[in-house]
């Protein structure tokens, strides 16, 4: 996938301010502890100097350079071994004066370097952290061109769902209690293995609130969350994929951490939607990357709507959410009108 200048630039300084941090806060640790262990100072010092020899004897290539260089090789080695016993038996770790990089693979470099057998070149490739990072990026601005905007869930009034048993059974304050607590303990605990879930409900029940709540808290933990209704996602890539806009939305949404459609069914029925639709669904079940799906179509609804390739992936991957109550949005309309 082909990214702006713009996140390009926004991933690599990043990569480079973790680098800069890791290594300013080791360069603290040294000082610190030099002071506080004299001796590990004195031993610094040393290695430094066997590191200027070692440099000349390089440049002057006496006949005995090889045994003199394993000579430096094992004093250093000592050196290094009575350092790490010292930070011990101070209370330390043994790996405390080493740089604690935020990527131990690339070493906040963002590449990773490759040698050859022959090792008489090397190649290199982007590290995995920066392109999360990109990915992050993209979808954070496909996200600021989104109409919904985030929740959280401590705006959830649970205030607004009747406790008066429906048919016999459970009441929506019951039932839409055990939903929120579902959701936030999902976003408390997520990971890119968490389950699908669909959420089934008829308008104003509080859909998107909780979807988005939980988007929230999964974008604070880290991961990256792409969130619109998905009719604007499908005119985005039908633009994109037919040359009316630059971009490749599709390609973010299969790839972001978690992918929170809202208001399936809201589309109009085409079969380049249709497929659409089943890409971006089981594209990410086979990938095990989570998604979270909302409808105020019932499953009966469901399944007359969209064909058995998509709707047997919906209803037999997804988590099943069914909200009930009254419609929060006329119950807030009404209590206006009352003031």
């Amino acid at each position: 996938m082909i990214y702006s200048e713009k996140i390009l630039n926004k991933a690599s300084a990043e990569i480079a301010r973790r680098r800069l941090s890791a290594e300013t806060a080791a360069a603290e640790r040294a000082e610190r502890i030099e002071k506080e262990i004299p001796e590990i100072a004195q031993i610094n010092i040393q290695l430094s100097r066997t590191s200027i020899e070692l440099s000349k004897l390089i440049l002057s290539r006496p006949a005995d350079l090889k045994q003199r260089v394993e000579e430096i090789r094992e004093s250093n080695l000592a050196a290094q071994q009575l350092i790490t016993n010292l930070l011990i038996q101070n209370g330390y770790r043994a790996d405390e004066l080493d740089v604690h990089y935020f990527c131990k693979k690339c070493k906040d470099t963002g590449y990773i370097r490759h040698e050859n057998e022959q090792k008489i070149a090397s190649s290199s490739e982007r590290c995995d952290c920066y392109k999360e990072l990109v990915t992050r990026y993209a979808v954070e601005e496909l996200n600021s061109r989104s109409q919904v905007k985030l929740s959280s869930f401590s705006t959830f009034d649970l205030g607004y769902y009747s406790k008066k048993a429906v048919d016999g059974g459970a009441s929506p304050y019951e039932r839409m209690s055990g939903i929120y607590n579902y959701c936030a303990a999902y976003a408390r605990t997520f990971a890119l293995s968490s389950p699908n879930i669909l959420m089934i409900g008829k308008t104003g029940l509080g859909k998107t609130h909780l979807s988005l709540a939980i988007a929230e808290t999964v974008i604070s933990k880290g991961f990256s969350v792409a969130y619109d209704s998905i009719i604007n996602y499908l005119r985005t890539i039908e633009n994109e994929r037919f040359g009316r806009s630059v971009g490749d939305t599709m390609s973010l949404l299969l790839e972001t951490d978690l992918l929170i459609l809202d208001d399936l069914g809201s589309e109009y029925e085409s079969s380049f939607f249709e497929a659409c639709v089943y890409d971006i669904i089981n594209t990410r079940i086979n990938c095990g990357r989570p998604t979270i799906i909302s409808t105020n179509l019932t499953k009966q609804e469901l399944q007359a709507r969209y064909k058995d390739r998509i709707i047997s992936r919906i209803l037999s991957m997804y988590e099943y959410l069914g909200f009930i109550g009254t419609d929060i949005r006329q119950i807030r309309q009404l209590e206006k009108f009352k003031k």
